[in-house]
């Protein structure tokens, strides 16, 4: 892939990204087409055109494009701490862990903040539990071992949870494990979230290219690895935290754009930090326009999309760095 420079890159992903929020507001299941849709609001100030693009189909998009910033960013953090290209927090077990805190909360009644706490606090856990799990000088892989093995061990305790759930929750529970952004609970905590920690990310762009240099060459360098090392845990953990009770589980968003992007623009991270964001926010919010619109009236998970878009890309990494 030719890589661009990052003003280049910048101003094509923001083109991008406000295209696909204008189609996700633009198009859906609703018999009027696009035009009618915007001519009743801006034209005719027609309440259900209002009620439709303001109530419904704007708070979704923004959910949608924020949760795969979120997860896009938690993802080239992962990719940094091991660095490996196929590190991300489905496959490293922190998307599940967050699910698990989350899916006991609704088993025992609680919601809103509380909810995002105990994602939260599953996320940290997991990421702390591979870790000790895998040994304080562990290679890449070996993290990466565990953080499967640690998905698999959350996956049957989801299971469990759902297997001991009365039938409509539970029904309710798979569809939202598997990818839902069509009830944005608080898509402005997670909005507030991302403008919070991009700058943040943007301005320790130097130190996270040292720090994916290797730990032994980041403390040759003058970085102080181990807080460099935990605020990127705490960081990726609260993002991954965040994009879970936001929308469910949705993999290889983390996955695939850090590494595209990597591709486009290079190694230096604060080219990264913005690119990622602004590839995962349109990759998931055009994604989620193919899952409401693809067999409408009916929804798909857009979980289900991402996994096949990203599934094959994921076996081709796999097949780049596996040795023949």
């Amino acid at each position: 892939m030719i890589r661009v420079a990052s003003w280049t890159a910048w101003t094509t992903l923001g083109c991008a990204s406000l295209l696909a929020l204008l189609l996700a507001v633009s198009l859906g299941s609703a018999t009027e087409g696009p035009f009618e849709v915007w001519r009743g609001l801006l034209v005719e100030q027609d309440p259900l055109a209002q009620v439709l693009i303001m109530e419904l189909r704007l708070p979704r998009a923004l959910a949608a494009f924020c949760t795969g910033a979120a997860l896009a960013l938690a993802g080239l953090l992962m990719q940094v701490l091991l660095r490996n290209p196929l590190a991300d927090p489905y496959v490293l077990g922190v998307s599940g862990g967050a699910a698990v805190a989350a899916l006991g909360g609704l088993l025992l009644g609680v919601s809103g903040l509380w909810l995002h706490l105990a994602a939260a606090g599953g996320a940290i856990a997991v990421t702390w539990l591979v870790f000790v799990l895998a040994g304080s000088r562990a290679s890449s892989e070996r993290l990466l071992l565990t953080g499967v093995v640690v998905a698999s061990a959350c996956g049957a305790g989801i299971g469990m949870m759902l297997a001991v759930a009365d039938a409509q929750p539970a029904r309710g529970m798979l569809f939202w494990l598997m990818g839902e952004v069509g009830d944005p609970a608080l898509p402005w905590l997670l909005g507030a979230l991302l403008l919070v920690v991009a700058p943040v990310l943007v301005a320790a762009g130097r130190g996270l290219d040292v720090l994916a240099r290797g730990t032994l060459q980041a403390a040759a360098l003058g970085l102080s690895v181990r807080a460099a090392r935990n605020s990127t845990f705490l960081l990726a953990s609260l993002l991954t935290a965040a994009a879970v009770t936001q929308s469910g589980t949705i993999g290889f968003i983390g996955l695939v754009t850090p590494h595209l992007m990597r591709q486009w623009v290079g190694n230096a991270h604060r080219s990264l930090v913005l690119a990622s964001l602004l590839a995962g926010g349109t990759l998931l919010t055009l994604a989620d326009l193919l899952a409401r619109t693809l067999f409408a009236p009916r929804q798909l998970p857009v979980g289900a999309v991402t996994a096949l878009l990203g599934v094959p890309a994921f076996l081709y990494l796999l097949a780049r760095r596996t040795p023949r």
